[in-house]
C-alpha cells in the first residue's frame, strides 16, 4: 500500500524501546515462550504459554522514546519502515475511532512499541524471535521489525509494504477484541481449527482487512488521503503474508505435515478469507467467535 507522498504525518504513535532492563529473579527467558515455530507469529498473549515465572517481579522498563520523530509526511512512510508503522498506526488509530461506534466499544489507542533485539512486557520477555504480539495487559503492540525480513526468508511471504502493515493490523485488531471483552469471554487454552484460539485469530485478519478495505479514504490532520488508492498487487502481498503464517504452511515447512488438531491460528485458506471478508464487507461482518465450526 502506498502512502499518499503529500500526507502529513502527526508523530508520536509509535515508540521505540531499547534492549531489556534488569528484571526481577521469577521473569521467564524467551526461551520458554518459543515452544514452537507457530508461537513466533501473533502470540498476542505471551502469559498463557511462557509457564512457571512470576512477571509481577519485572523492576525496570525500557525506556520508550518517539520511533520516528523525523517521520513527517508519506513520502518518508514509502521510504522507512519507522515511518510506515508511525503512518499505519495513524490511520489505523483514525479508522477505528470511527468504526468502534458501530461495534458498541469505547475506542481507546494501543500503545505501539518497536524494539531491537529483546525487550520486557507484562506477558514475559520477548525478543526478535518471538515474532510481532499484542499484550492484553499493557494493553500495547510490540514488534521488532526484522520481523520483516523473517516473513520473506522463512515464511516465503512475497513481502511489501502492505505485507507489513496488514501485521500491525492484525495486532491492532487483537486490541479492539481486548476492549470488546473478546478475550475474557473466549477460552483461547485449547487447539484445534474450531478452537477460541483459531477464532480469535481470523477475526484479528478480519479486522485487517477491515482496516485495509477503507484505509484508502482515511485522511490526515489537513484533510489529505493517507494512502493512495490500493491496487490488486498490493492485496496479493497481503493475502500473500496472511497465507505464509497459516498454521498448516508453517507445520508443513518445520515437519512436513500439518496437524489440524494443534492449530492455534487457522489455516492458511481461512486467513486469507476472513481477510478478505473484511476488506469486502467491513469490521461488522467479522463475527468468527459465534458462528458454526463448519462456518469458519
Amino acid at each position: 500500500m502506498t502512502f499518499n507522498e503529500d500526507s502529513r504525518l502527526g508523530g508520536g504513535k509509535v515508540k521505540r524501546r531499547g534492549r531489556a532492563a534488569a528484571v526481577g529473579g521469577g521473569a521467564v527467558g524467551v526461551g520458554a515462550i518459543v515452544v514452537f515455530l507457530i508461537a513466533e507469529f501473533t502470540g498476542f498473549d505471551l502469559s498463557g504459554i511462557v509457564g512457571g515465572g512470576d512477571l509481577t517481579q519485572i523492576t525496570q522498563r525500557d525506556e520508550a522514546v518517539d520511533a520516528a520523530p523525523e517521520c513527517r509526511t508519506g513520502r518518508d512512510a514509502n521510504q522507512r519502515v519507522e515511518c510506515r508503522m508511525e503512518g499505519a498506526a495513524e490511520s489505523l488509530d483514525q479508522y477505528w475511532t470511527s468504526e468502534s461506534r458501530s461495534l458498541g466499544i469505547a475506542y481507546t489507542t494501543p500503545d505501539f512499541y518497536l524494539f531491537q533485539d529483546s525487550t520486557d512486557t507484562s506477558c514475559g520477555q520477548a525478543s526478535a524471535a518471538t515474532g510481532p504480539f499484542y499484550c492484553p495487559p499493557d494493553r500495547a503492540i510490540y514488534l521488532d521489525t526484522a520481523f520483516y525480513d523473517d516473513l520473506q526468508s522463512q515464511y516465503g511471504s512475497s513481502g511489501g509494504p502492505l505485507a507489513q502493515m496488514y501485521v500491525v493490523a492484525h495486532e491492532w485488531g487483537h486490541h479492539v477484541q481486548q476492549l470488546q471483552g473478546a478475550f475474557a469471554q473466549t477460552d483461547r487454552s485449547g487447539t484445534g481449527a474450531d478452537s477460541g484460539s483459531v477464532r480469535v485469530e481470523l477475526q484479528a485478519d478480519c479486522y485487517a482487512g477491515a482496516w485495509v478495505g477503507d484505509a484508502a479514504t482515511t485522511e490526515d490532520a489537513d484533510g489529505q488521503t493517507f494512502f493512495e488508492p490500493i491496487t490488486r498487487a498490493e492485496i496479493a502481498d497481503a493475502l500473500s503474508a496472511a497465507s505464509a503464517v497459516g498454521d498448516d504452511s508453517i507445520q508443513e515447512r518445520a515437519t512436513g505435515r500439518a496437524d489440524p488438531d494443534s492449530f492455534t491460528h487457522g489455516s492458511s485458506e481461512q486467513r486469507q478469507r476472513w481477510f478478505l471478508r473484511g476488506y469486502q464487507q467491513g469490521a461488522t461482518s467479522c463475527d468468527t467467535l459465534s458462528i458454526p465450526g463448519s462456518a469458519l
